[in-house]
């Protein structure tokens, strides 16, 4: 019987299989959660609505980190930790990424223009790595690697996104023929 894999599943796959093969044979990180981690985030943020999940009061997303960073501090516990989270996951998606929108999502028009995409990554993995209770207690290790090795992530990201880039991956022509792994 022949199981039929969904886009999603095969797109997991992938984003798998070059997080690990960048971190752990060209960076020589092996650190399994942490690769597991950035490849969930790549699959996360496939969507659009993912990127821009946090919303104010009146349900308007926010897609700038400053605008993210206060609604958080007005936010109680686990909300909070999750707005700490989502803003070290975009700073490092945009930084790591795509850091040619840095200058962009960093307009002199916007909140964001005087902020460190890094530092704000750093700084918010940090303070969501301090939920360390159920059902926290694995991620929270990440969260702190993530906020030590902020500029590495970024950097293997990049490298992640070069290979794709090499691959030619384009909608509707297949990356890889999964039947070959």
């Amino acid at each position: 019987m022949r199981v039929i894999e969904t886009g999603e599943e095969s797109l997991r796959r992938l984003f798998t299989a070059l997080v690990e093969q960048t971190f752990q044979t060209d960076l020589a990180i092996a650190d399994p959660s942490l690769t597991d981690y950035l490849a969930e985030l790549l699959c996360r943020f496939v969507r659009y609505e993912a990127l821009y999940k946090i919303r104010d009061l009146t349900g308007r997303p926010l897609g700038e980190v400053a605008e993210m960073i206060a609604e958080g501090e007005a936010r109680q516990a686990i909300p909070r930790r999750e707005v700490y989270r989502h803003v070290g996951d975009f700073t490092l998606f945009w930084s790591g990424v795509y850091p040619e929108a840095l200058s962009k999502l960093r307009a002199v028009h916007t909140k964001d223009h005087l902020l460190d995409y890094c530092e704000q990554g750093k700084r918010s993995y940090k303070l969501a790595s301090e939920f360390e209770d159920e059902p926290f207690t694995r991620e929270a290790p990440v969260l702190r690697r993530l906020s030590d090795q902020f500029e590495l992530c970024g950097f293997g990201l990049n490298r992640v996104r070069r290979e794709w880039e090499r691959m030619a991956i384009r909608p509707g022509r297949p990356a890889w023929d999964p039947s070959q792994n």
